[in-house]
């Protein structure tokens, strides 16, 4: 399994690193069975984050019609209102770093991404997974209406109203669809990916590598549903 992280101007470190150390573990302990590299809609380029400036390397461009697992991130800003508009008058370099989530949100679907993220999800040989906001990117772009999937707990509503089924829960499994609640949920979505997809050994053996215990039950749409409690 090739995994592709995305990199978009704005994105959450954490949301990024989290599940690439997690998933180049499990390359190393599986032999090779899974890689891992950062690409943008752009190609390769020096994308700044939205925490203080932090820059990480794209090195490819994003090919959505390459086998194996897309992950996309959210993004590192102010909490702000859905509705908040851009600052258009102050300096690039301001607006990143002044910028509210939802806005940094907002511009990725300015640029090509977008368009990648809708022949990936085109695609059956192509998973694609969300860590926190990333599932709102895909939601704004119109690609989870009646999907099951979470996100960050301050952006449900948002899931919701963009016709999502959305999920209280840290991941949620929906086939070629994984997403992950809160920004440290991309450790626990990437371990389950290597379960899911390599096996329970090497997930188990990169767990006790980072000494990090998954939280929760993955949540699919299977099985009866809960009766009141």
């Amino acid at each position: 399994m090739h995994a592709q992280i995305v990199l978009f101007d704005g994105f959450d470190p954490l949301d990024v690193i989290a599940p690439y150390e997690v998933l180049h573990a499990g390359g190393i302990a599986s032999g090779g069975q899974v890689s891992v590299g950062l690409v943008s809609a752009e190609g390769p380029r020096e994308v700044v984050s939205g925490a203080g400036g932090l820059v990480l390397r794209a090195t490819a461009a994003l090919d959505p019609a390459r086998a194996g697992l897309i992950l996309v991130p959210g993004a590192a800003g102010r909490i702000g209102e859905p509705g908040e508009a851009a600052d258009h008058d102050a300096g690039a370099g301001q607006r990143q770093q002044d910028a509210s989530i939802p806005v940094l949100l907002r511009r990725t679907l300015t640029t090509e991404l977008p368009a990648l993220l809708t022949a990936a999800m085109d695609d059956p040989e192509v998973i694609v997974g969300t860590v926190c906001g990333g599932s709102l990117v895909l939601a704004m772009a119109g690609l989870l209406k009646g999907r099951h999937a979470t996100t960050h707990h301050l952006g449900l509503d948002m899931l919701d109203a963009a016709g999502v089924h959305a999920v209280r829960a840290r991941v949620v499994d929906d086939g070629d669809l994984v997403t992950g609640a809160g920004v440290t949920s991309g450790l626990d979505l990437a371990l389950h990916l290597l379960e899911r997809e390599v096996g329970p050994q090497i997930a188990h053996a990169v767990e006790e590598l980072f000494a990090h215990e998954r939280r929760g039950t993955v949540w699919r749409h299977q099985g009866p549903a809960p009766a009141a409690l």
